[in-house]
């Protein structure tokens, strides 16, 4: 089966996703405007300070790297999608890139789409791997993020399960997903069995304290005239003495 996190197409709708500016994305008078700058405001989620290491988890094509960089010493980001992180790398070395961005049937348009100019990218590591089975060697970390990830796991307690070595004592965990189970990308044994919330607070308070719970609107253009308009649930937590 083909991974569509790999296709052009797709590599191109997160590129604008994640910096496009409002107006490249759409131009429709009372459009869903609340649901722009996604991958920056839940990076604002974190407590405000400096940062020894950060890790972006499912970093995608890389804009919350970016805005972790702005007061982490060290980002590692991580995507299981090649194309996303050579997209990611790309954003790093030229600080943009060209977009193809589709407006009806076969037709398109090119856009040029800029990294965030406060971000540091000489701090970033973009690097291809699998949120289940991470190297071992990463070490731990004051601030780690997976957004939109675990609803994308074939065993996503596999990562929460891993989630206490990353995250630093004290340091912090935000999560957020659109809660979207579906069986091509997890068996139906390992969706929650209630609600996701309440399997996330099952799985992580032996060892963490649940902060802060929102709500996060996001916007993904497929066409000029199509969107997907979605709320993903946010959860921040913070490392604690658990086992």
């Amino acid at each position: 089966m083909v991974n569509v996190y790999e296709s052009e197409r797709l590599r191109d709708e997160y590129l604008l996703f994640h910096y496009g500016r409002p107006e490249q994305i759409h131009s429709w008078g009372g459009g869903p405007d609340q649901a722009h700058e996604f991958p920056k405001r839940i990076v604002e989620r974190f407590s405000p300070g400096p940062a020894d290491r950060a890790l972006d988890l499912g970093c995608a094509v890389g804009r919350s790297a970016f805005e972790m960089s702005r007061e982490a010493g060290e980002v590692v980001a991580i995507d299981y999608s090649h194309s996303f992180v050579e997209a990611g790398k790309e954003m790093q070395k030229r600080g943009g890139c060209q977009v193809s961005r589709l407006d009806e049937g076969s037709l398109l348009d090119s856009i040029f789409v800029e990294a965030p100019s406060e971000a540091r990218p000489d701090c970033i590591k973009f690097e291809q791997g699998d949120a289940m089975d991470l190297r071992r060697d990463l070490g731990d970390f004051d601030r780690v993020l997976a957004a939109n990830l675990l609803c994308r796991l074939q065993d996503p307690a596999c990562l929460l399960a891993r989630l206490p070595e990353l995250v630093r004592l004290g340091g912090e965990l935000v999560l957020t997903t659109p809660c979207t189970w579906l069986e091509e990308f997890t068996p139906r044994d390992h969706w929650p069995t209630g609600s996701t919330l309440d399997w996330l607070k099952d799985k992580l308070s032996p060892t963490f304290e649940l902060l802060e719970e929102h709500d996060e609107p996001f916007l993904i253009r497929e066409t000029a005239r199509k969107f997907q308009w979605t709320v993903a649930l946010l959860t921040k937590w913070r490392r604690g003495q658990g086992a």
